[in-house]
């Protein structure tokens, strides 16, 4: 297999996602350090579909869990480069089908009680977010964070009657 160009490596994800991720499960306090590193490897690498995510007991929990510590972390990474006014939010929202594509979506909620913006919708099959290396995923997980971040700054930057939306497909 050929090397990529230096070019070609550029244009790809610029942070090391996997890595944020794993901080993200650690720093949050939902399990240590072994124990982030190796949830992610196993869901995030190997064969599709994630058998993991496709068992008979516990499916919607594990899939919403699952969702949550893929797509939360993206949004919090685009709030951190984003000063938020006072009073406002993020809140990503996941309606999981065990059956087809999944929803996931990120809602920005002004301090001024104006009506919700959606910022992204994301439809995925979570038991097929398996990523042949960790490129992939990090490209992956680039698009998302750039989205979010692009709609939050077109959310704060407009009136709130102007909803942005941005879908993944």
């Amino acid at each position: 297999m050929a090397k990529k160009t230096t070019a070609a490596r550029k244009q790809g994800a610029t942070r090391n996602w996997i890595a944020y991720l794993c901080e993200s499960l650690v720093t949050s306090g939902i399990m240590p350090t072994w124990e982030a590193a190796t949830y992610l490897t196993e869901n995030l690498f190997g064969e599709k579909p994630n058998p993991r995510l496709l068992s008979t007991t516990n499916a919607y929990e594990v899939t919403s869990q699952f969702l949550h510590r893929l797509y939360h972390p993206l949004v919090e990474a685009a709030s951190r480069d984003i000063t938020l006014p006072d009073g406002s939010m993020l809140h990503v929202f996941t309606d999981i089908s065990l059956t087809g594509k999944s929803a996931v979506l990120v809602v920005y909620v002004s301090g001024n009680n104006h009506p919700h913006q959606l910022l992204m919708l994301d439809a995925a099959k979570a038991w097929e977010l398996v990523f042949s290396d960790s490129e992939d995923m990090n490209r992956w997980a680039e698009e998302r964070y750039r989205l979010v971040k692009s709609a939050l700054t077109a959310a704060i930057g407009k009136p709130v009657r102007h909803t942005v939306l941005a879908e993944v497909s």
